[in-house]
C-alpha cells in the first residue's frame, strides 16, 4: 500500500499527542533535569536537555562524563513503529532500550543516517532478552558521530496488520 501522509496527519489533528500524556522525566546523576520543547506538533515532539534544574546547573566540562536517563510513555494509538535519536553534542556512549509485551512477538531492527551518508543498517544488531513477560531490546554504540541519527523500528509478528482506518496505520 502506498504512503498516505494525510491519514496520520488527520488523526493527530483530532487526537494530538500532548506533553502531559508523555510524562517525560529526565535525570542527571539522580537529579531531575529541566528540558525545553524545541518542536511541539500534534504528531511530533522534540526536546533539548538544559543541564539545569531549580537548584542549579549541571556543568559538563571537556573530558568529563555523565549518565543522563530519560523516559516517557506513548499509547499504542499515538505511537508509530519507530524511535529516533539524533546526536547533537559529543557523546561517548549512547544506549537505547525498548520493551514490548513478549506475546506480541516483536522484531526490532535499526538504521543510521548522517548529514553525509544515506541510511544504512546499524553496525550492530539490537540485543534481545526476555524479562517478566516483556521482550526487551537493547542497542548501544560508542562515540557516535555528531549529527548522526539512529532510528529503531519494529513490528509485531503475533498480531496481523490491522486494516488502515483513521487512527490505525500500517
Amino acid at each position: 500500500m502506498g504512503r498516505e501522509p494525510e491519514r496520520p496527519n488527520a488523526h493527530y489533528r483530532e487526537h494530538p499527542l500532548t506533553w502531559d500524556e508523555l510524562a517525560l522525566t529526565v535525570t542527571c546523576l539522580g537529579e531531575a533535569m529541566n528540558w525545553q520543547a524545541k518542536h511541539d506538533r500534534d504528531a511530533f515532539k522534540e526536546v533539548w536537555l538544559l543541564f539545569e534544574n531549580e537548584q542549579g546547573r549541571f556543568p559538563l566540562y571537556p573530558g568529563e562524563e555523565v549518565w543522563i536517563e530519560y523516559a516517557y510513555s506513548v499509547g499504542e494509538e499515538k505511537w508509530g513503529r519507530w524511535f529516533q535519536r539524533a546526536v547533537r553534542l559529543p557523546t561517548e556512549h549512547l544506549e537505547v532500550e525498548l520493551a514490548f509485551p513478549a506475546d506480541l512477538d516483536p522484531a526490532v531492527w535499526g538504521m543510521e543516517t548522517s548529514m553525509t551518508a544515506e541510511a544504512a543498517p546499524l553496525r550492530t544488531a539490537p540485543i534481545r532478552r526476555e524479562e517478566d513477560g516483556m521482550r526487551v531490546f537493547s542497542w548501544s554504540t560508542s562515540t557516535p558521530a555528531l549529527h548522526a541519527r539512529y532510528r529503531l523500528e519494529w513490528r509485531f509478528r503475533a498480531r496481523p496488520e490491522r486494516e488502515t482506518t483513521q487512527g490505525e496505520f500500517r
